[in-house]
């Protein structure tokens, strides 16, 4: 190499997430390298780094070339599509690379394959971290929230330069070491779970105000940005007043209304619900959104059923609705079920972490979890600093909804929430998001519940035996016999 500078981190893969973190850096006076395999990408992100400010920016056009601009113990992230693209990018820059080099893979990665990585890194002597980051391409340029896990020495060596990229709240950067393995990742999908329910919360909330409201896009952006100076002020419910604003190009009306209601999706809310059933913890409200997103995609299948339905004598509910509705009374009751059924779903997700943790040793702190997610992420939320109290108040908090403060909040709400429920189902209108909140919330508060009975079943067809609440020990009955004896 000739006597150049060597730059503090490379970053290799520069689509937007690329271009974007790496300008980020730099601007954040962190010297880097940048390398993609389609040598254009280099050249859009040099040409970005000037117009941007001067940054200090270096492209490298070969592995070598890059691995070698950065100084030891050198530290490269990687933000190429998850599986084996991220495999390939490894095995073609590790060649150059030495012990104590560290590898930070920046996807949305399944966190069985980070773990699988550590173990091959180790071998050749490298550091390893899988890193979860949030808040789309807008957070990676100005401050995403960081999910770092993996090897806790590689996460010192890029410590100063995490904290000062990512999104700042008042109580520090949007950036914590996470855990060890592959738990960055683990917490990014629970993150995009509890994404996953949040949107279809949100939506669930639009659906009854327009149509049992009868609410236009004018006046639910107004709501919505009423809302978002509250309890619910959070980034989503930010976008979705801007979004009812914006005006269709083609034609009358505003662009919302044109858009298809078919939902596409990449797979960490499915993972989110898998790992729950993994361990036995009840995640309804995230499983709800992804079942909606899975109905939604069936658009021609709806479309034939409302018709063959209708043809039935099914009469559509939806409009007359609106009729003898009280308006003001209905907006302040939705805004009440939506805080309420996010609760339910971040407690969820807070669950789901807790049992992985348990299970692989991480130690999460669900308190930082939270505040970490306070900035810079899709779900950041103002509420998200009550979540981090709850935790810092009670470490071993058995669910959000026992906290004393939400408890509280559950209880004051739980009238209008009802009523929400109580006449979308009457209108006709599905609402699995906040039903699944509302009967996990119904669920959980319940000293006894009918499961005596399906212990009783399983006895009877599978000899399964059952435990009384009066005396200890495992019970067999032979059912039938008696039941026919006393005929």
């Amino acid at each position: 190499m000739e006597s150049v500078a060597l730059s503090r981190i490379g970053l290799a893969g520069l689509a937007v997430m690329g271009q974007n973190l790496a300008l980020n850096i730099a601007e954040k006076g962190f010297p880097i390298s940048v390398y993609n395999r389609t040598t254009s990408k280099v050249d859009e992100t040099l040409d970005r780094a000037s117009e941007e400010g001067k940054l200090p920016v270096a492209g490298q056009y070969s592995p070598r070339d890059f691995v070698l601009s950065i100084q030891r113990p050198r530290s490269i992230i990687i933000l190429v599509k998850a599986g084996a693209p991220v495999d390939q990018t490894i095995s073609a820059l590790s060649e150059f690379m030495e012990p104590g080099d560290c590898i930070i893979d920046g996807g949305n990665e399944w966190y069985q394959n980070t773990e699988r990585r550590i173990v091959e890194a180790e071998k050749k002597g490298l550091l390893y971290l899988g890193m979860g980051v949030s808040g789309g391409e807008e957070g990676a340029r100005n401050g995403p929230s960081l999910m770092p896990g993996g090897s806790f020495k590689a996460y010192n060596n890029v410590k100063d330069i995490l904290e000062k990229v990512a999104a700042q709240v008042e109580d520090g950067p949007c950036v914590t070491y996470i855990g060890e393995g592959g738990s960055g990742n683990f917490v990014k999908m629970v993150h995009n779970g509890i994404e996953y329910g949040d949107m279809q919360l949100i939506s669930e909330a639009y659906d009854v105000l327009k149509n049992v409201g009868g609410l236009s896009n004018d006046e639910l952006a107004e709501i919505f940005n009423e809302w978002n100076q509250g309890e619910l002020e959070s980034f989503l419910v930010e976008i979705t007043s801007d979004i009812f604003r914006v005006k269709d190009e083609f034609g009358d009306g505003e662009l919302v209304d044109k858009i298809l209601d078919k939902t596409g999706m990449k797979g960490t809310g499915k993972w989110t619900v898998q790992q729950a059933a993994e361990l036995s913890v009840a995640a309804p409200t995230i499983a709800a959104s992804l079942d909606c997103r899975y109905l939604s995609g069936l658009k021609d299948e709806r479309e034939n059923a409302a018709k063959v339905l209708e043809e039935a004598g099914l009469k559509e509910e939806i409009g007359s609705a609106s009729s003898g509705v009280d308006k003001k009374r209905l907006i302040d009751d939705v805004r009440q079920a939506l805080y309420a059924s996010k609760i339910c779903s971040y407690a969820q997700g807070m669950n789901l972490l807790r049992a992985k943790s348990l299970e692989k040793g991480w130690n999460l702190d669900l308190g930082e979890m939270a505040r970490i997610w306070k900035g810079g992420c899709i779900i950041r939320a103002v509420f998200l600093d009550r979540i981090k109290k709850a935790y810092l108040r009670n470490p071993n908090l058995a669910n959000l909804v026992v906290d004393p403060d939400f408890a509280k909040e559950m209880v004051q709400r739980q009238a209008a929430w009802r009523r929400v429920v109580g006449l979308a189902i009457s209108a006709g209108i599905s609402t699995p998001g906040m039903c699944a909140s509302l009967a996990y919330f119904d669920t959980y508060r319940r000293a006894r519940l009918p499961a005596n009975l399906v212990q009783a079943q399983r006895d009877l067809f599978g000899a399964h035996t059952y435990e009384r609440t009066d005396r200890s020990g495992a019970y067999h009955t032979e059912w039938t016999k008696l039941a026919r004896k006393s005929h």
